[in-house]
């Protein structure tokens, strides 16, 4: 079972997608993916378009108030695997959760998966 603790958690409900969205960009980009790509995958996930996702980055919205606001795909589910040594599907903390979709859909991307099957179609 992939228990997280409280404190890290809270940690994660706390930082700010701001912070943590260059970050995304520049582990696609190294890869050879494009931040269109990203938006894409950020999109299926959390129903969020280009303009609206550019608004939470300038409010520096917190993990917390940006999944409150996502509208989460019903696919999100199929999103399994290991990510930062915790499996997803096994993650009891629904926020903590869907931060680590984010990851592992960013994480995929990455390493050059098909989108077709990124966005689990």
């Amino acid at each position: 079972m992939s228990m997280t603790t409280p404190e890290h958690d809270a940690r994660i409900a706390k930082m700010t997608f701001a912070s943590v969205y260059p970050h995304y960009v520049t582990k696609v980009e190294k890869k050879g993916r494009t931040k269109e790509e990203l938006f894409q995958v950020i999109e299926w996930l959390t129903g969020f378009d280009e303009n609206r996702l550019q608004s939470l980055i300038d409010d520096k919205v917190t993990f917390q108030q940006f999944f409150d606001q996502a509208t989460l795909n019903p696919n999100a589910k199929l999103i399994k695997g290991v990510i930062c040594g915790y499996r997803v599907e096994e993650i009891t903390t629904p926020l903590t959760q869907q931060v680590r979709y984010l990851d592992k859909l960013v994480d995929e991307l990455a390493r050059g998966k098909k989108m077709e099957s990124i966005l689990r179609k």
